[in-house]
């Protein structure tokens, strides 16, 4: 199946230039979004992973559904001050400022296998804060995993260079 059939491509969203691709289309056709799933789990049968971890919001969606597949617990990866409880963060670079990704403290114990998830890696700046929150925590992220890749912004390179396999179903040039 080629899953590119089922995302949409905004122009223009949420800015002029930027072709935003909507993966809730493919989320709505059932075989799109059982393919996308499946193929984000099966690499990863057989290897010991504890928990995932999904990036708000769009993250929520698929590590739902991936660790419901891998018959592991999820972590959600909230953007700050949205967690009721008491929680550890990491600050990023946004193209004008900065934000901030937390976890609850006691998500992730010490030494457990984590597999990201999210939607999109575009400049992998969540992803990375992600992982370094994970690592902080005493977790040890085993792979990334994203429906698109947006190879020419260069996430995946970034991800890669700290040391995490990245797995992707789908490319888009451009931004």
């Amino acid at each position: 199946m080629d899953i590119t059939k089922y995302i949409r491509t905004i122009p223009d969203y949420p800015k002029p230039g930027i072709l935003f691709r909507d993966i809730t289309t493919l989320w709505q056709d059932a075989g799109g979004l059982r393919t996308a799933i499946d193929q984000l789990v099966w690499p990863y049968a057989g290897v010991r992973i504890d928990k995932v971890a999904g990036i708000e919001a769009r993250g929520f969606v698929l590590g739902g559904a991936i660790a419901h597949q891998l018959s592991v617990g999820f972590v959600p990866v909230r953007k700050k001050g949205k967690l009721p409880h008491d929680v550890i963060g990491e600050e990023y670079d946004l193209e004008y400022g900065t934000d901030t990704v937390e976890i609850h403290k006691d998500a992730i114990l010490e030494g457990e296998n984590i597999l990201l998830v999210d939607d999109l890696i575009a400049t992998g700046g969540t992803a990375e804060a992600a992982i370094k929150l994970i690592r902080r925590a005493g977790g040890t992220v085993i792979g990334a995993a994203f429906v698109i890749d947006l190879p020419d912004i260069g996430g995946r390179k970034r991800i890669e260079d700290l040391g995490v396999n990245v797995r992707t179903l789908c490319e888009f040039e451009g931004e």
